[in-house]
């Protein structure tokens, strides 16, 4: 473990270095390149964006301080088969601010090549419609289409210009050839759209009139910004992807976190929510298992200096005969993974569930087993106790019914608010 004195005084000294990104919306225009598809390259995960480098001396050697951080990240996950001929318009909230944008196109769960003939990006005005001359054209390589093989991911080339912190950007995608299975975020609580045909370019709403719930093949936007400024990426379930909280409001609790984390001008400031609902530690079933998918959905992400890990009452739950060392067993793959990554992990309680249908005194057993040793097991780098924060005095099983959001398993709105407000954000950060 780490010695938290170093840790202290590591942090203290970033916070007194670090300046903040200052956030404009608009993006530099940049010219259209030609319509030739550029194969991506079939590595998976792609490389993330190589911090910039300048000759010494040159015009822009004041700027080799800063490098790419991602401000908004989905896990992906196997999706049923789709339209071959079709445009997306995917709402997306930022996290931190910074220049450069980019995106990542994932078809890690699909089996065929799948073709992005024209990628965008603007700012939303309301619903589908955009901020009036805020859509860019994106390439890849140059080139304004892109062909990603199954199984591989693929950033854009950046795009010139400013990407304000808290803003709603719209990623539309024109997709062709799209064969057998998709990929993308199932449960997205937040509304996107489709159209038939290409409008990836149109800034009005007129065209866009089918509305979705999920994110396609979109998987994480980067910008590059201070290197004193980092990401926390939240690896969870239901939970973290924000089950039960209020559709289109961005009220998961990592929503709430990334909203503390900028006004506290703090040096973590991207964040990156990597739950899906019904996820597990150790087994696949709703998206692969948090210890198949840490590499790509984390650790792959540029700037990602923390993993804050919430998982585990699926294993718990399903009475699958997952035993509570079964389960510590996973932690430590997860936090030895991200240390011999260089990074730092976060740990925190499971949270009470009596009442949800599949509670018993078993499963409760284990819960209080793995939480007693996310306490005092010494393995994490700092541990949130969101067990005692939402459980009720009165019934510690059971969570506070002013956080339930019914079911006795997934917070309401003050429920995720209450999480969030519980971290404490120096525990964020990381010694480099």
């Amino acid at each position: 473990m780490r010695s938290r004195e170093n840790h202290h005084v590591g942090r203290v000294a970033r916070h007194r270095r670090w300046s903040a990104v200052v956030a404009a919306v608009a993006a530099v225009c940049v010219p259209l390149a030609t319509a030739t598809a550029v194969q991506a390259r079939p590595s998976a995960p792609a490389d993330p964006p190589p911090a910039p480098t300048v000759a010494p001396g040159g015009p822009a050697a004041a700027r080799t301080d800063r490098h790419s951080v991602i401000t908004w990240g989905a896990s992906a996950d196997r999706q049923g088969a789709g339209p071959a001929d079709r445009s997306y318009r995917l709402v997306v909230r930022t996290s931190v601010g910074g220049s450069k944008p980019r995106i990542r196109l994932t078809n890690a769960f699909g089996e065929h090549p799948v073709t992005f003939t024209s990628a965008y990006v603007g700012l939303r005005r309301q619903g589908a419609e955009l901020v009036r001359g805020s859509n860019r054209r994106l390439t890849f390589g140059g080139h304004a289409s892109v062909v990603v093989p199954a199984g591989s991911t693929v950033y854009s080339d950046p795009l010139p210009g400013q990407l304000a912190a808290g803003a709603d950007l719209v990623v539309s995608l024109y997709v062709t050839g799209v064969q057998g299975p998709t990929t993308g975020h199932g449960m997205a609580m937040q509304t996107s759209y489709a159209a038939a045909g290409d409008h990836a370019a149109e800034e009005a709403a007129t065209n866009w009139t089918d509305r979705i719930s999920s994110w396609y093949w979109l998987d994480a936007v980067t910008v590059e910004t201070s290197a004193e400024v980092g990401a926390v990426a939240l690896l969870g379930d239901s939970i973290t992807d924000g089950w039960a909280s209020t559709q289109d409001e961005n009220r998961r609790w990592p929503d709430y976190l990334a909203r503390r984390l900028q006004a506290a001008d703090s040096p973590v400031r991207g964040v990156a929510n990597e739950g899906i609902s019904g996820n597990k530690v150790l087994a696949d079933g709703a998206g692969e298992a948090a210890l198949r998918r840490l590499d790509r959905d984390v650790l792959a992400h540029p700037g990602v200096e923390t993993v804050f890990l919430l998982e585990g009452i699926n294993d718990i739950k399903a009475h699958t005969g997952v035993t509570a060392d079964d389960l510590i067993a996973g932690y430590r793959e997860i936090v030895d993974r991200v240390h011999a990554a260089g990074r730092c992990v976060v740990g925190a309680t499971v949270m009470p569930f009596k009442g949800w249908y599949e509670y018993d005194d078993a499963a409760e057993a284990v819960r209080r087993t793995v939480n007693d040793w996310i306490r005092h097991g010494g393995e994490f780098d700092a541990v949130v106790d969101f067990d005692r924060i939402t459980r009720s005095p009165y019934d510690p099983q059971r969570m506070l019914p002013f956080l339930d959001a019914g079911d006795h398993l997934h917070p309401n709105d003050k429920g995720m608010q209450a999480m969030a407000d519980a971290v404490d954000l120096a525990a964020l950060e990381c010694d480099r």
